[in-house]
């Protein structure tokens, strides 16, 4: 698949998590031993972050964007669709193929993700390019249709 790769902003459209955003950390296009179709590891925000005003206090601002809920997720490529952006977040080193496996390393894993997706969040101003900034922005949106 050449529309999925590293880093591209997907919605998945299937499964207990359909509507939401998630990034595409990795994909494999001929299938694995398990799983003997394509899929892709993704990792997306189950909860975004709450709605935040001027008005508020720096505290409050960052209380309210530590509410963050992260969700990584092996998935078929027929259920996510492909958007236009793309992010410049290192997911590669957030989410490591064997902590998947056990239970207890991949509630560490989901730790080690809401910090980086805080991280992008709290700092979008510092992004590169305009291109990146425009995907990590749309990436902490609510969906909206």
């Amino acid at each position: 698949m050449a529309l999925l790769k590293s880093g591209k902003v997907v919605i998945v459209l299937a499964g207990r998590y359909a509507g939401k955003k998630a990034v595409v950390v990795k994909t494999f296009d001929e299938g694995s031993d398990d799983k003997h179709f394509s899929h892709v590891l993704i990792a997306g925000i189950a909860r975004g972050p709450r709605k935040v005003t001027r008005a508020m206090s720096k505290k409050k601002v960052e209380k309210r964007s530590k509410c963050m809920k992260p969700f990584v997720k092996y998935i078929n490529v027929r259920h996510v669709f492909p958007t236009r952006y793309t992010v410049d977040m290192d997911m590669k080193k957030a989410v490591d193929e064997a902590n998947l496996v056990d239970e207890e390393r991949k509630v560490e894993t989901k730790k080690g993700l809401k910090k980086v997706f805080e991280d992008r969040y709290l700092n979008q101003k510092s992004v590169t390019s305009e291109k990146k900034a425009a995907g990590s922005s749309y990436f902490f949106q609510k969906l909206s249709f």
